[in-house]
């Protein structure tokens, strides 16, 4: 044998020994399932035997599996003459849907765990007559219900133990949106002569799109407390699961002669809180106005339009009001809204009933909820009133007791008759001095005089900024208000004039139907006017100076 076939074959023995230990190694690390088998809800135990010093990367699992209780232990064992020692990991799995999912290889250092298959099947069905240890019950307020109408769902976990631990789940459907409402309200029911605990929770579906809807059942898993009620748990010792019916709702779409906005309700309804049958000029009236509306949310109501009094009487609207609860297992809304009325003649002021118009999805049917229309018999008032002047002996006489150190009327009066002179005079020599600064300060040039006139009370000007503060935050009242100032117009119709771009004109427009006349979503007036006088209003012949007001406004705008 030759030296280079020597080595050739002592080359290959390496290698064959290196795979052989590669080979132990890699049998030493092993993976197994306490069962193949099991139902959604339920969970099973992972075990990953290894002579390795680190632990397994459970990462790869988390895409179908929520992962808890791990746990490792280790020992050391004697064969033939070798010492060895093995680590034991263990963590309990819970499928995240059923089917057959694969538990993929698992590294362990520098070892790998073979794949492994679990089958889990649908949960099934507890039967709600007392036998089952825990079930749920779904409700649905309608089964046929209209495009972006709100339907309430209630979930019901009934469980006959003390509970440790639990997760209750209702997964979003497809072509809807689904979400939590209030807290989860508990009670004590007695089923099929056995007492249950009872979680309540509501959530609130809104389809997005006609056709069926599939409504998946709700799915609960939790632990025991243990001790006496394991009995009831089976070989799990103290686990629990439950999952609710499976529901297909059929969504109707928007029907062609249904009122715009789109509001589709159960019901509807509308009173005055408050209602006065007189008042004063120049004196505010409060009309309170309040709207429950059964199977809306607060995103979905429209606001309650502002009544148009025109030069009658001026009309400034508060914020509204919402609350928001569940009655009957259906979404209800209670809207409140204030309304602040000016009268300025005097005589009998009749005050339009608002009207909401809305579709009823019981009938199937338009309708409008209405309020009757106000009569005000309205009396001279003495707000703003000026005092009436008062003759110049008396005034006089006023102006010497208000001024101290004066001298009072008597036989004193004839030592302080030079003290009015005097005053005079001052005066005079005061008026004189402003009367040449004045005409100094109009003798500087034409671009210094604009410059001071900038610079002289810059925050007494409506701006760009004023106008886009009142679009984000303020009513449209105040909006109207700042447009009309920065136009120097005396109305909206010669600001619609005023302004160049067809786009800043329509968008004024359309805030004014959705004001006055009830037509149009406010909320989309005001989107638009954000976004046509994003960079501020263009004028026909040049920028308008707009002098804020001193005081604040006396009444809230609207929104």
């Amino acid at each position: 044998m030759t030296r280079f076939q020597w080595r050739a074959q002592a080359r290959c023995g390496v290698l064959l020994c290196l795979l052989l230990v590669m080979g132990l190694a890699q049998a030493q690390t092993r993976a197994w399932l306490d069962r193949d088998s099991i139902n959604l809800g339920e969970s099973v135990t992972l075990n990953i035997e290894t002579e390795q010093s680190a632990a397994p990367d459970y990462a790869p699992l988390q895409a179908e599996f929520s992962l808890s209780n791990q746990t490792s232990s280790r020992q050391l064992q004697m064969q033939n003459g070798a010492i060895s020692n093995r680590a034991v990991h263990t963590v309990v799995l819970s499928p995240r849907r059923n089917g057959e999912l694969a538990i993929p290889a698992l590294r362990v250092g520098s070892a790998s765990t073979a794949p492994l298959r679990l089958v889990v099947g649908q949960a099934p069905l507890a039967p709600a007559n007392g036998d089952a240890v825990a079930f749920i019950e779904t409700e649905v307020d309608d089964s046929s219900p209209y495009v972006q109408q709100s339907v309430g769902v209630v979930v019901r976990l009934y469980f006959a133990t003390q509970l440790a631990s639990g997760e209750l789940v209702l997964d979003t459907p497809a072509g809807a949106s689904l979400q939590r409402v209030g807290d989860d309200r508990t009670s004590v029911r007695e089923v099929g002569g056995r007492r249950y605990n009872v979680v309540e929770r509501r959530f609130l579906l809104i389809p997005e799109r006609s056709g069926p809807l599939q409504v998946v059942g709700a799915r609960f898993s939790g632990q025991g407390a243990g001790g006496f009620f394991d009995d009831f748990f089976g070989r799990d010792g103290g686990q629990l699961s439950a999952r609710g019916p499976d529901q297909t709702l059929q969504v109707q779409a928007v029907p062609a002669d249904a009122p715009q906005p789109w509001l589709p309700l159960k019901n509807l309804q509308l009173r005055y809180v408050a209602a006065p049958a007189s008042g004063r000029t120049g004196e505010a009236i409060t009309v309170e106005v309040e709207a429950t509306a059964t199977g809306a949310t607060k995103a979905q109501f429209p606001e309650l339009p502002v009544p148009s009094l025109g030069d009658a009487a001026q009309v400034f609207a508060e914020p509204a009001q919402y609350d928001e609860t569940f009655a009957g297992g259906s979404p209800q809304l209670k809207l409140t809204r204030r309304y602040s009325i000016v009268p300025q003649q005097t005589g009998t002021l009749s005050l339009p009933g608002i009207q909401v118009p809305w579709w009823d999805v019981a009938t199937g049917q338009a309708r409008s909820a209405a309020l009757p229309a106000l009569t005000l018999q309205v009396a001279q008032g003495t707000a703003g009133l000026a005092a009436p002047p008062l003759p110049q002996a008396q005034a006089a006489a006023a102006a010497a007791t208000a001024l101290p150190g004066t001298v009072t009327m008597g036989a004193t009066a004839g030592r302080a008759t030079w003290l009015w002179p005097a005053l005079a005079a001052g005066f005079a020599l005061l008026w004189l001095v402003t009367l040449v600064w004045a005409v100094s300060r109009r003798r500087t040039p034409a671009t210094q005089a604009q410059q001071a006139h900038v610079a002289d009370r810059p925050s007494s000007r409506y701006s760009t900024a004023d106008l886009r503060r009142a679009l984000d935050s303020g009513g449209l009242d105040e909006v109207a208000r700042i447009l009309m100032a920065m136009a120097a117009a005396p109305d909206l119709d010669a600001v619609i004039q005023r302004l160049e771009p067809a786009e800043q004109r329509e968008a004024v427009q359309r805030m004014q139907r959705a004001r006055w006349g009830g037509e149009g979503d406010v909320s989309q007036a005001r989107a638009r006017l954000r976004e046509v006088f994003k960079a501020g209003p263009r004028w026909r012949g040049g920028p308008v100076v707009a002098e804020k007001p001193l005081l604040a406004p006396l009444y809230p705008e609207q929104s």
